[in-house]
């Protein structure tokens, strides 16, 4: 059976992100987000979009079972676009223009 919580953890485990850096991103409050691990709770479908927008993946690709979700990145590939995470949206703006500038 697929456990929704499980696979937050999973996809928040892959990025190196923290239950807080999750509630950053994806606009949840961070007491939420531990709740339903503590509680065995399911977020609603709303907050459910957020944490897939927040992954930047599909509610489809959070619930595939399928290892490699059709993208496959090497570890340097992941690296980048973990540190291009922890970047505030303005630097974030500013690598993208230098990379199409490229």
């Amino acid at each position: 059976m697929f456990n929704i919580n499980e696979r937050i953890i999973e996809l928040r485990t892959q990025r190196n992100w923290s239950e807080y850096h999750l509630a950053e991103k994806s606009g949840i409050v961070q007491s939420t987000i531990s709740s339903w691990s503590r509680t065995n709770a399911m977020p609603t479908i709303q907050n459910l979009e957020k944490i897939c927008n927040a992954f930047g993946i599909t509610l489809s690709q959070f619930f595939s079972e399928k290892e490699d979700m059709s993208v496959s990145l090497t570890p340097l590939q992941m690296e980048m676009l973990c540190g291009f995470d922890r970047l505030a949206p303005e630097q974030q703006a500013n690598l993208i223009r230098f990379l199409m500038s490229l």
